[in-house]
């Protein structure tokens, strides 16, 4: 691979990662649609040149209505397509509750299998911004309740390449929550060259780091501040084992098992807020499953059960932090 071929695949962002996903996929399948706010300006910045390479017809620009777009991509669907729906924010979702949950996730169980919804919706989760109660939400948990959905939450730029592929040709609805806080940090994964066909399968697991006394399980941003803590605790001499699910629905169970049966304890570490979380399934099944080898209590690491405050000062105070990650491991200890 040549020096600029190198440079290229390394500075993979997140936006271009999604660019490029649905730019493959629609070439690759012209079934393969666009749907959403302002996707022709590529106001946001995930549709750049769509417009120009795929034209109007795959193109779609739509109103500012969650229930209809969730509705029409459902529709879209079961006549044959596979829509690809930017919702931008995700605490839009909420918008469009019971199409996602009486429509997209049953329509395919009810009619007995005699149609397919292979939609992908994305949606970007803006907290940590000042951006107050109406943006800041990290709602995937609440989609994990409901049967029929696939959830993925990719970390790193290649992650989010390669898992939106794979969602864009599952024919399940697949929601992508894609952790805003993230788009500027490069660096971890592999470099991917442009003309690779980058697929990370839906459900499996990543180890960030490898270790032998603890094992914390980080989601989106989580991970990230999980590896800064493994790297503090391991001048104290605790070896810090670092998984990031990746996937949610379905979740890589045997790897995280695997992992704490081999540690002893565990950490979770989830953005969102801690009543019915992610990290609350992923405790309870630890503590199910792993109940002997553990060596102390499961801790959580999570976002207080508030509505995000638009000060700055304050709103920095509910996220998981580096700080929140470690004390939680010595409490294991």
């Amino acid at each position: 691979m040549s020096a600029p071929t190198k440079r290229r695949a390394a500075q993979l962002g997140f936006l271009q990662a999604i660019n490029r996903a649905q730019s493959e996929e629609m070439t690759r399948d012209p079934n393969v649609i666009l749907m959403g706010q302002d996707l022709r300006a590529n106001v946001f910045g995930a549709a750049a040149g769509a417009l120009e390479a795929f034209g109007p017809s795959r193109v779609r620009d739509l109103p500012l209505a969650e229930a209809g777009s969730i509705g029409v991509a459902a529709g879209a669907a079961m006549a044959g397509l596979r829509p690809i729906i930017d919702l931008t924010v995700a605490s839009f979702v909420f918008g469009a509750m019971d199409q996602f949950v009486s429509q997209l996730a049953k329509a395919r169980y009810m009619f007995g299998g005699q149609a397919t919804l292979p939609v992908v919706v994305r949606a970007a989760l803006y907290y940590h911004g000042g951006t107050a109660g109406h943006h800041a939400d990290r709602p995937y948990p609440m989609f994990m309740n409901v049967p029929g959905l696939k959830i993925i939450l990719p970390s790193t730029a290649p992650d989010l390449l390669g898992l939106l592929k794979s969602a864009i040709r599952d024919d399940n609805p697949v929601l992508c929550f894609e952790d805003a806080n993230l788009w500027g940090r490069k660096g971890r994964g592999p470099a991917v060259p442009p003309d690779t066909d980058h697929v990370v399968p839906l459900g499996k697991a990543a180890v960030r780091r490898p270790g032998t006394d603890v094992t914390i399980v980080g989601i989106g941003l989580g991970s990230w501040l999980a590896l800064e803590a493994a790297a503090e605790l391991e001048a104290e001499g605790i070896s810090a084992e670092v998984i990031d699910p990746r996937t949610l629905v379905p979740m890589d169970w045997p790897a995280i098992l695997e992992s704490v049966s081999r540690t002893g304890r565990c950490v979770v570490v989830d953005p969102a807020n801690r009543t019915c979380s992610a990290a609350s399934e992923i405790s309870a099944r630890v503590v199910e499953d792993c109940f002997s080898d553990l060596r102390g209590p499961v801790v959580r690491v999570t976002t207080d059960d508030t509505h995000v405050p638009f000060s700055p000062v304050l709103e920095k105070q509910i996220y998981p932090t580096q700080a929140k990650i470690v004390a939680a491991v010595r409490r294991t200890f």
